[in-house]
């Protein structure tokens, strides 16, 4: 089946709720679910060539606005209400000045939106046991500033076949990484750190993909605690510190890390709760700040090297890996040297997405581009061995404006 072309912004804000990513891509060709190779071997997919990206900071007010609702036991309905469209007008905003920036017309718009609650996992609510997720932002509020149809909330399709409406960036992975002859993983480092595993010559049904866990998460909230400071720029922080050995073992018998795949993380088992007692248990040992960010950046590279070895290792086919990080985390460069000193030797490249063609920063708006690309085509875009759901599904609801 081929399709038209169309340029398409993806927009995404993370678990960080830092800000907002835009990436422009044009798409064109046909769906990865086609059965014909190329002649290389290759899996035959869509055409992407990224045309633009930007970044935008959250103004203040509306970050608090966002981990609040995110932390919130209990809220006002009218809270949520503007917040809700509040982040619709922001990323209307973000998607406006990028395209004019860079004097692009739109087809179509993905927003993944900012996510509230994500419950994978059902469980029972006044009388009925269920799974459900949240993501905030008004789709018409979208469409109507930017005179293009939207594609938003894409999660609950996939939970509704049986799946954990996450993760979803995958089929970009695959679209954009598989290949022939080498084994991929595609680690992305956001707030939660999740990853893909694209074996060689692999079809999309054998792609595998998970949350290892905290990503930047606990590390951006110690640096916010401890030094007032938005992040660990470089990771400058954690290298002058010494990682807590009690500290990080303790944490790596969180019952989180014991899954088996399909599974996903947020803020509702690594948020602002766990950062404090995370925290708490570091203080016991040391005073110095700084050994508290190394053992959470620690955490972090550990859980991921851990991941792979354990679920991803053997699937490689002795073949050569290469480890492509994307996200903030890949400008971490303590989180990177700890990522390489794990991962080497188990035959893996560490490299930044960027050496592929998608800047670290753009690859998750990019895969809401192309899922909202598929469900404007009627092609499902979830992966199913990644998330868990009995059956490919179309995913996400249009707006048009």
């Amino acid at each position: 089946m081929t399709t038209r072309a169309m340029t398409v912004a993806g927009v995404m804000s993370g678990t960080s709720a830092d800000g907002i990513d835009v990436s422009v891509v044009r798409i064109a060709g046909s769906h990865p679910w086609r059965k014909k190779r190329a002649k290389d071997g290759a899996p035959s997919s869509p055409r992407l060539t990224l045309l633009a990206h930007e970044g935008f900071a959250f103004p203040a007010a509306l970050r608090r606005a966002v981990l609040a609702a995110m932390n919130a036991e209990s809220t006002s309905t009218a809270e949520l209400a503007r917040l809700n469209w509040r982040l619709g007008l922001a990323y209307a905003e973000a998607v406006k000045e990028t395209a004019e920036k860079c004097k692009l017309r739109l087809d179509l718009v993905g927003c993944h939106g900012q996510t509230l609650y994500h419950l994978a996992r059902a469980e029972r609510y006044a009388g009925r046991k269920f799974a459900c997720t949240w993501q905030a932002g008004e789709a018409q509020a979208i469409a109507a500033e930017l005179g293009v149809p939207v594609v938003s909330n894409f999660r609950p399709a996939d939970m509704l076949a049986g799946g954990q409406g996450a993760p979803l960036v995958p089929l970009l992975d695959y679209v954009l990484f598989a290949d022939a002859k080498r084994g991929r993983i595609l680690q992305n480092i956001g707030g939660i750190a999740n990853l893909t595993v694209v074996p060689p010559k692999a079809p999309l049904h054998a792609v595998l993909a998970f949350d290892t866990g905290p990503g930047n998460m606990v590390i951006d909230w110690l640096a916010q605690e401890l030094f007032a400071k938005p992040f660990d720029r470089n990771g400058t922080l954690a290298a002058r510190g010494a990682v807590i050995v009690p500290v990080l073992k303790e944490a790596l018998r969180h019952p989180f890390f014991k899954l088996r795949p399909p599974k996903t993380a947020g803020r509702e088992q690594f948020g602002r709760a766990y950062a404090a007692r995370f925290l708490d248990k570091c203080l016991v040992h040391s005073k110095n700040p700084h050994d508290a960010l190394a053992t959470a950046t620690a955490l972090t590279a550990e859980t991921i090297a851990r991941s792979y070895a354990r679920f991803a290792h053997a699937r490689m086919k002795r073949s050569a890996v290469d480890f492509i990080v994307s996200g903030g985390g890949a400008r971490n460069r303590t989180l990177m040297n700890m990522l390489a000193a794990r991962l080497s030797p188990l035959g893996c490249t560490l490299s930044e997405s960027d050496a592929f063609g998608m800047p670290a920063e753009a690859k998750e708006a990019a895969a809401f581009a192309l899922l909202a690309w598929q469900t404007w085509h009627r092609l499902p875009g979830n992966v199913p061995s990644a998330t868990g759901a009995k059956r490919a599904a179309i995913l996400g609801q249009v707006t048009y404006a």
